[in-house]
Parts: C-alpha cells; sequence; structure tokens
C-alpha cells in the first residue's frame, strides 16, 4: 500500500471520528439546552454538558484500556470484539450504577459550603472538568495509562483552592489519596503475583497438566464468580438494588457454586481434547478472561462515570438555584446518559491506543497471566474497600501487570540458576543433554530432589572462564518487564493530581475573567 493511500485512509478516518464527535456533542447540547436547569444561564449548561462529555469521552479512550488492554494482549479477544464488549458494559454500569459515586465528587474533595457564592462553585465545577478532560486527552495521546479518578480531584483541588483559598481543602482525603498511589500499585501486584504462582505450582508445573487443570480450573472459576458477584453487588449495584453485606456474601456464595458445578464437566471435556502442555492449558483461560473483563467494565462504568458527571451534576442542581451550595448532588438520568455515552463513544474511537499500551507494551501476557491481573483487579478492590482503603483502578490494574512481570522474571532466573549447577556438574555432553530434558519435563517436587542428589554426587565444579561468567550474569539478569514502561507510567502517575491542579486554577482564572463570569 503507498503512502499516499495510508494517509488517504488515516485522513477518511479521522473526519469520520470528528463528524461522531460533533454529533454527539450536538445531542449533549440538546439535551443540556431541553432537560437541564436552564433558569439561570442556560448557555453556561450548555458548556459545561459539552465539557461533561468531553471528560467522559477522554475516560472511555484512557481508563477503560485497563480493563480490556490484558485480554488483548493475551489474544483471548480481537480489538474490536473489546471494544464492542466494554463499550456495553462501560455504559451500562454508567447509566444504571453510577449515580451512587457521584456525590464523593462533588464534596468528598473540598467542603461546597465553604463557598460564600454559588458562582463561585459552579467555576470550580467547570474548571476541574476543563482541565482533568485535557489532561487525560494529553496522557491518552502519549499513551500513558493514568487515572481518571486523580485528573479530577487534582482539577476540584486546584480550582478549589483558587477560588476559595487553602481551607476549602479536605486534606484529610487527599492524603489518603496519595497513600493510594502506593496501597494501589503493591496490593494489585501482590495479588496478581499469588495468583500466578498459585497456577503455576498447582497446573503448568505438574507433570500431568491436564488433570491438574481439571480440578483447579473449576475452583479459579468459583473463585472469579464469587468476586465478581459480590463487587457487583456490593459496589457495582448499590444504586440499583441495596442487599446486606452478609446476605451479599450468601448471593455471591451459592451463583458460584451453581457456576462450579456447571463449569466442572465444561472443562474437563475440553482439557481432554488438549495436549498435555503449558501453551495448550493456557486456553482454558479465554473465556473466563474476557467475562471477567466484562464485569470489571461494568463495574468501572458505575464507579468511574462520577468523575465525569459528578462536577456536571453539581452545576446543573446550582444553576437551578443560585441561593443553595447543597452538599448532596441530584443526578438526572439525562445526565448519566450523557457519561455513558461519552466514555463508550471515546473507547471506541480513541480507545486502541492504550489498550496496546497496558496489554502488549509492559510485559508479555497470555491468557493465565492476564487472567490473574483481571483476578487481582476485582480481589484488590473488594479488600481494600473492607479496609476504608481509597484505591485507583488504573493503578491497580498497572500495578497487576507489573506484579505478574516481576514473578515471572524471579522464577526464570532462579530456573537459570538450577542450570547453571547442572551444567557446572562433571557430566559428558549427553549426559547433561539428557539430565536437561528430564529436569525440563519433571515436576517441581522432582526437580529439587534431582538438583540435591546431583550436589551430593558431584566430585567438584567447572570452573567458568571469566567471559562465561559474564553471559551467564546476564542471562540471569533476563529482564521480561520494560523497564522504560516503568518510568513513564510511574513518572505519569506522580504529576497526575499537581498538573492536574495547577491547571485547573489557570482555567478558573480565565473564566472569571471571560463572558462566563456572571
Amino acid at each position: 500500500m503507498s503512502s499516499k493511500l495510508k494517509k488517504r485512509k488515516k485522513t477518511q478516518k479521522e473526519i469520520q471520528r470528528g463528524t461522531l464527535v460533533v454529533l454527539f456533542i450536538l445531542v449533549v447540547a440538546f439535551l443540556g439546552g431541553n432537560f437541564g436547569n436552564v433558569t439561570h444561564h442556560p448557555f453556561l449548561l450548555i458548556f459545561a454538558c459539552v465539557v461533561g462529555a468531553y471528560m467522559a469521552m477522554n475516560i472511555g479512550a484512557n481508563d477503560v484500556a485497563n480493563n480490556m488492554g490484558p485480554a488483548v494482549g493475551s489474544k483471548s479477544i480481537s480489538m474490536f470484539g473489546a471494544i464492542v464488549i466494554a463499550a456495553i458494559c462501560e455504559a451500562a454500569g454508567a447509566i444504571l450504577a453510577g449515580a451512587d459515586v457521584v456525590n464523593t465528587v462533588k464534596s468528598g474533595i473540598i467542603n461546597p459550603l465553604a463557598f460564600s457564592d454559588t458562582k463561585i462553585f459552579i467555576m470550580v465545577m467547570l474548571s476541574a472538568l476543563v482541565s482533568g478532560a485535557l489532561w487525560l486527552h494529553l496522557a491518552t495521546v502519549i499513551k500513558a495509562p493514568v487515572s481518571t479518578t486523580h485528573s479530577i480531584v487534582g482539577g476540584i483541588l486546584g480550582a478549589g483552592i483558587a477560588g476559595g483559598g487553602l481551607d476549602v481543602a479536605r486534606w484529610k482525603v487527599l492524603i489518603e489519596i496519595v497513600g493510594s498511589w502506593i496501597i494501589s500499585p503493591v496490593l494489585g501486584g501482590l495479588i496478581a503475583a499469588l495468583f500466578l504462582f498459585f497456577i503455576k505450582k498447582t497446573i503448568t508445573y505438574k507433570q500431568d497438566k491436564k488433570i491438574a487443570a481439571k480440578k483447579i480450573v473449576p475452583f479459579l472459576i468459583f473463585i472469579m464468580v464469587f468476586s465478581f458477584g459480590l463487587y457487583l453487588i456490593s459496589k457495582g449495584l448499590k444504586n440499583v438494588i441495596k442487599i446486606e453485606m452478609q446476605n451479599a456474601l450468601i448471593i455471591s456464595f451459592v451463583i458460584a457454586l451453581i457456576f462450579y458445578f456447571i463449569t466442572r464437566p465444561v472443562i474437563s471435556h475440553l482439557a481432554n481434547r488438549l495436549e498435555n502442555t503449558k501453551e495448550a492449558i493456557n486456553a482454558l483461560f479465554a473465556l473466563p478472561l474476557v467475562i471477567a473483563a466484562a464485569f470489571l467494565s461494568f463495574a468501572h462504568g458505575a464507579n468511574d462515570v462520577a468523575n465525569a458527571i459528578g462536577p456536571l451534576a453539581a452545576i446543573n442542581q446550582m444553576l437551578g438555584d443560585l441561593s443553595n451550595i447543597d452538599s448532596q448532588a441530584n443526578i438526572p438520568y439525562w445526565i448519566m446518559l450523557i457519561g455513558g455515552i461519552g466514555i463508550a463513544l471515546g473507547l471506541a474511537l480513541y480507545g486502541p491506543r492504550l489498550i496496546k499500551t497496558v496489554g502488549c507494551e509492559i510485559t508479555e501476557l497470555n491468557k493465565i497471566r492476564a487472567f490473574c491481573v483481571a483476578m487481582s483487579a476485582a480481589i484488590t478492590v473488594l479488600v481494600a474497600s473492607a479496609l476504608g482503603l481509597p484505591v485507583s483502578s488504573t493503578h491497580i490494574a498497572i500495578g497487576a501487570i507489573f506484579g505478574v512481570g516481576f514473578l515471572r522474571e524471579y522464577l526464570k532466573k532462579r530456573y537459570s540458576n538450577m542450570i547453571q549447577t547442572i551444567e557446572n556438574a562433571q557430566k559428558t555432553p549427553n549426559e547433561l543433554e539428557n539430565f536437561i530434558q528430564k529436569f525440563h519435563n519433571a515436576s517441581v517436587k522432582r526437580k529439587k530432589i534431582m538438583l540435591e542428589n546431583l550436589k551430593k554426587s558431584r566430585q567438584k565444579e567447572i570452573l567458568l572462564a571469566k567471559k562465561e561468567k559474564k553471559i551467564l550474569k546476564k542471562a540471569y539478569k533476563q529482564e521480561l518487564v520494560r523497564r522504560n514502561a516503568i518510568v513513564k507510567i510511574v513518572a505519569s502517575w506522580l504529576i497526575t493530581v499537581p498538573v492536574s491542579a495547577l491547571l485547573s486554577a489557570c482555567v478558573f482564572w480565565i473564566l472569571q475573567a471571560s463572558i462566563f463570569a456572571f
């Protein structure tokens, strides 16, 4: 294909994307003008709706990659399939169950009652939307997966301080958010690594991997269904139906048990048709991984839609009554619709860039590793919620991917050490080759016995030349996690809140001096 033809196709795609965005913005403006509180300053509300829609699209383009990236990177699902499933689940989660978390965005970071002038508070919310959306847009362009929650937190903080001084900030909440920068990725990484180690120990390190998979995979599906059932009931659907935690635990357990007995014969049948290799057994995790990604997308839509429509809901409510700053925001259905459709549209049009980064550019993911990442995301949120710890879904997912990659590095280095021990033994080339082949096919327990016997029986070690030692040392340091990706992602995490705060303060001062200063 010629370069001119490629450029023409790229231009056509950009025109199509731009057309869809313009149509969506027109629909959003219509919804704001006809259903919003337009008693005071209707054009300001329409402008806020457009910015809120822009923020929602940026959430879809950046944040949703954390849920679908591992599934795409492991080739469990195509990019198109991931976008369709995620768009539907994200929109459904936002529209059906998103209202409950919106008030935290409005009043959890700054104190609305600290503002004597309602107009100033409206400007704060609008500035937060603009700055958060701009920062997310930039992060998506440079392929940096950042936290949308932290983007809007920084925006509200910066504009809030610019409009009301340092006293308006809820510093305790902000300290917790800073703590989540460490808590989220560490918890996510540890849980994902534990899952991967458990699967390796109980399935892929066994001699008969098929028999092991028949026992363990249904059990893992039980844990997955229980975790996601509890996750959806306690977090994603709590605005639709309120169930006590004790009852939620019982319901989740029963549903998981039903899935266990349904999937056990299915897994057994599939395993019988596979070869007794790690690569073949890997295929058993494809469908559970896709289901896990869909569940995560629904829950993500329910929770993170607040980052787009929380400030918009506050603006809409206060424009209806400029004399009242209420700490609770009413969430009209049409605003939920803007958030849900905006996330889905942003994902469809601009999501592939970040999906590739998360799924392919940090470490190599197969279906088993990607499944561990998805499980870690759900369980970490549940554990953190039970402990009252604030966490970021973005940081959890990325931390889980790093955890999986670093565990692989550790196991690879340990295996290299074992091979070195074998190669240092007094054996002929043929004996050495046969021994290494047997060692490679042996179970973990058998490997340990073989190494112990080898150490006891050998008379002396072969001294390696200096050059050989360097080669061996280099092999030990084989990196399965791209270090440049770590630096880039961590740097973007650290600067998200301060950059969005500074940007929001600047936007606030500009808006205050513009035609919108009413």
